[in-house]
């Protein structure tokens, strides 16, 4: 190949590829692919920072209840069901795996208890029982049948929930929906892949004699995957930016109405500065995916058909 002819190879791109209808149909793809795979992963980080959260909070403390003595004299009843919190209360103190002990007080019973008494009701005039809230000191390892068994002995009043029945049900739950959501993202990495490599394969064929001419006077596999490659480049992360312009309000919009569910189980659920990175980075995923796909694409189609 003559030199004048390299370098007009070199300054231009030979292969009218970006008045190709097929770009458009692989830009729409990769945006949808892109939204789906951010509101996914959005889905995932926010439950792995969920679980992490219950981790930290949950595991990390127990909550004893302490049953109300139940006499035809209130004031005394109440005193000595506070004896028995006073005794729970140092008994746990006294545990060198326990950070801290503190029982509730009257305003925060009365707290808890309000959505289903309603107004109006006294609770100083009711049997009511006392919670303890315990502190486990991070590390430390409690052997909680055993635990309970002291506990009987110090106020047979006493009993213990240290939230592991409960608690695990919500994990493996969430360990299901994470599962599903990877299952998500797999398939739609796959089927954006699969999507580039049919729609390369079949631009190809539509500038099968163009391809040829250019082998003819010179031009190697590599050069016009190469062509592809850039192009594809440029619609992954075009078609990625459009994508995650339509995921992050649904995002916001998700995460506004998990913020509305009481009881504070979901608004655990947080993404932090390297999760929307993950996120917003995006864009340069799907031009990389797209390249790299169009590459190797172009590279054995070409060898299978010249």
């Amino acid at each position: 190949m003559s030199s004048r002819a390299s370098a007009l190879i070199t300054r231009k791109q030979e292969l009218p590829l970006h008045s190709d209808a097929t770009g458009l149909f692989l830009e729409i793809m990769i945006s949808i692919a892109v939204f789906l795979f951010a509101v996914t992963l959005a889905g995932v980080l926010s439950i792995n920072s969920m679980l992490s959260a219950w981790n930290n909070s949950i595991l990390g403390s127990l909550t004893i209840q302490i049953m109300p003595v139940n006499t035809v004299d209130i004031q005394k009843s109440r005193e000595e069901t506070l004896l028995h919190q006073d005794k729970v209360v140092e008994f746990f103190k006294s545990l060198p795996e326990v950070e801290s002990a503190t029982p509730l007080s009257d305003d925060q019973l009365w707290a808890l208890l309000q959505p289903w008494l309603g107004d109006g009701i006294n609770i100083l005039e009711l049997p009511t029982p006392r919670i303890i809230d315990v502190r486990i000191k991070h590390g430390e390892v409690i052997d909680y049948p055993k635990l309970a068994e002291r506990l009987i002995d110090v106020s047979p009043l006493a009993s213990l929930d240290n939230h592991k029945l409960w608690l695990n049900k919500l994990i493996n739950f969430a360990d299901g929906l994470k599962v599903l959501a990877m299952s998500i993202l797999v398939l739609v990495v796959a089927i954006s892949t699969g999507a580039i490599f049919y729609t390369t394969q079949t631009n190809l064929g539509l500038h099968r004699n163009i391809i040829e001419i250019l082998h003819i006077m010179g031009a190697k596999d590599a050069y016009i995957a190469q062509q592809y490659a850039k192009r594809d480049a440029f619609i992954g992360f075009f078609g990625g930016v459009c994508g995650l312009v339509f995921a992050v309000p649904t995002i916001f919009m998700i995460a506004h109405l998990a913020a509305q569910i009481e009881g504070g189980i979901i608004n655990e659920a947080k993404l932090d500065f390297f999760s929307w990175g993950l996120i917003l980075s995006l864009p340069l995923f799907s031009a990389l995916i797209a390249m790299l796909t169009a590459y190797y694409t172009v590279k054995r189609t070409l060898e299978k058909m010249m």
